[in-house]
C-alpha cells in the first residue's frame, strides 16, 4: 500500500484558520448558527473549529453538536458486520437556525444525505451549509457540494483519503492511500 502526504500539520492549521474566517464572514456572531459535526469523523474537525472560533476569534455564543447518521444511511443494511451507532449530542434547538454540517471528507455524498434526513428529528433548520476539510470532487453519487471546502482532491476510486487528528491519531495530517492490486 502506498501513501502520499496531501496535507501536513502546518497546512491543516492554515486551512482550519481559513475555514474559521469564512464561517465568521458568513455568520458573524453565530447567534442564529449552530455547528453540527457528523459522527464519527466530523466530530474532530467540528471540535477543532469550535475551539478555534472561541479561543482565537472570541466567538462567545457558539452551539456545537454531534449527529449520528448510522441508521439513516441508505447502505446501513448492506454489510455483514453489526453496526455500532455513535452518540448524537444536540442539546439546543435547530428550528429556524442556520446549521453548518461539518465532516472531514466529502466522498459520495451519502453521509450528507443521511445527515439531512437525521437532522429533521431536531426541527426544521432555516438553512443548511456543509463544511468539509477534503472534497473528493469526482467521486460523488449524489448532487451534494460543500459550502466551505479546505482542499479539493482528485482521487480515483481505488484511492482513499485518510485524515488524522492530533487528538485521535497523534498528528494532524491528510494522506492519499492507494490500495495495491494483487495480480
Amino acid at each position: 500500500m502506498s501513501q502520499k502526504v496531501l496535507l501536513n500539520a502546518k497546512e491543516v492549521n492554515i486551512i482550519l484558520h481559513r475555514l474559521a474566517c469564512q464561517l465568521i464572514e458568513n455568520h458573524n456572531n453565530f447567534t442564529d448558527t449552530v455547528l453540527i459535526g457528523i459522527q464519527p469523523r466530523g466530530k474532530y474537525l467540528a471540535q477543532r473549529l469550535a475551539k478555534m472560533l472561541q479561543d482565537e476569534y472570541h466567538v462567545e455564543q457558539l452551539h456545537l453538536g454531534f449527529l449520528d447518521i448510522t441508521f439513516f444511511r441508505d447502505d446501513f443494511r448492506r454489510g455483514d458486520k453489526t453496526l455500532e451507532a455513535n452518540s448524537t449530542e444536540i442539546n439546543f434547538l435547530v428550528e429556524g437556525k442556520n446549521v453548518v454540517f461539518i465532516d472531514d471528507v466529502l466522498y459520495t455524498g451519502r453521509s450528507i444525505r443521511a445527515a439531512l434526513t437525521a437532522i429533521q428529528s431536531f426541527g426544521r433548520p432555516k438553512e443548511i451549509e456543509l463544511l468539509t476539510l477534503i472534497d473528493r470532487r469526482f467521486s460523488r453519487h449524489l448532487p451534494i457540494q460543500p459550502t466551505y471546502s479546505g482542499r479539493q482532491v482528485d482521487a480515483i476510486n481505488k484511492e482513499k483519503v485518510i485524515v488524522n487528528w492530533q487528538e485521535n491519531e497523534g498528528e494532524d495530517s491528510v494522506y492519499l492511500v492507494e490500495k495495491e492490486v494483487s495480480g
